[in-house]
């Protein structure tokens, strides 16, 4: 598939960048349980380690061929590193496009002058963007914050990126100041939206269908990119698609929990090793937040170490039933929507 953010079809509906979480791996599952119309994009990686040839992050830009189509995003601070890396990728993954990483507020990131740093140098971030753009034929999008600590910043930033050739811009609704305190701010999106004349994707606390929706008819955005809302829940670009298609929203049944989460460990397994059952924790805590139920299997699920011991639980939990229909009734409106407070911390 050849992509073009110009022509895709809208809503554009896709799955964030996360580091440590949207790995080969889960975006396989996501690809999976979704229909064929979801974009999925890969956790970042540093352009300096693509350089060295960092043998992991190397690892971390193959593609299977059940995630495309797929867009790679890279981070870093200097436009001759960030067009090399891209160049690398491009010869060896041949991903579907490109995202650069201008948003990430975590310190590790921002204090090398990247991530959200990049919003105070308006220059260097189209500097970069021209650079990839010069190397690849793939379409160059960006991810941005509303701004460093002022929520207005964003208004002239995208502008500037838009000159340097970005096809797509993904803004996230809070400030790097703010991390992920306090809500998305929806209508600034929209605002933003009418600065630059390419496609924007809207982001930040979108955890359900219902809620995509109000995110699009809020800023007028040309799609969502969701992040935290598919951990643990990647059926919510199904979910997604059959809202916007008028069909009815389907629960998930206890038994597909159990099969697509079976199913995504042998996945995570085949690209790292099998002693990997203890990073796939992590995933566990997602699929089993706020399940009715779940409490007393949770301290076990957190404590495996062989697939053998995930599956007896698994189906340990799934012989106890959770509550029945009681799970299938709260899972067609994902358990983060009713815990906001959480993902505010």
């Amino acid at each position: 598939m050849k992509l073009n953010w110009a022509t895709i079809p809208h809503p554009i509906i896709a799955l964030s960048p996360m580091a440590d979480m949207t790995d080969s791996a889960f975006c396989r599952v996501v690809r999976q349980v979704s229909g064929p119309g979801v974009i999925v994009f890969r956790e970042m990686v540093s352009s300096e380690a693509i350089i060295r040839g960092n043998d992991k992050t190397l690892g971390m830009t193959e593609i299977h061929e059940e995630e495309r189509p797929i867009v790679q995003q890279l981070f870093g601070s200097e436009p001759e590193k960030m067009a090399e890396a891209t160049a690398i990728i491009d010869r060896d993954h041949n991903p579907e496009g490109f995202d650069i990483n201008m948003g990430c507020p975590v310190y590790k990131v921002v204090h090398s002058f990247n991530g959200a740093s990049l919003m105070k140098d308006a220059g260097r971030a189209g500097a970069i963007v021209q650079a990839m753009k010069a190397v690849t034929n793939k379409p160059v999008s960006v991810k941005i914050r509303a701004g460093w600590e002022d929520p207005k910043e964003c208004l002239s930033f995208g502008k500037a990126l838009e000159e340097a050739g970005a096809d797509l811009i993904t803004i996230h609704g809070r400030t790097k100041m703010q991390g992920y305190t306090g809500q998305s701010d929806w209508n600034l999106i929209g605002e933003f939206a009418k600065t630059v004349s390419i496609p924007v994707l809207a982001n930040g606390d979108i955890y359900t269908p219902q809620l995509m929706t109000e995110a699009l008819e809020t800023s007028g955005a040309a799609g969502v990119l969701i992040a935290r809302g598919a951990l643990g829940n990647p059926w919510i670009f199904k979910q997604i698609e059959d809202q916007l298609a008028g069909r009815e929203v389907e629960p998930i049944s206890l038994q597909e929990r159990i099969d697509v989460i079976k199913q995504h460990v042998r996945f995570h397994i085949d690209q790292f090793d099998q002693g990997s059952v203890r990073t796939f924790r992590k995933h566990l805590s997602w699929y089993f937040r706020s399940v009715p139920g779940a409490k007393p299997f949770k301290a076990r699920l957190h404590t495996v170490d062989t697939l053998e011991e995930l599956d007896i639980v698994l189906d340990e939990v799934l012989a106890d039933g959770l509550g029945g229909e009681a799970l299938s009734r709260r899972d067609a409106s994902h358990p983060l929507a009713a815990d906001r407070w959480f993902i505010a911390k």
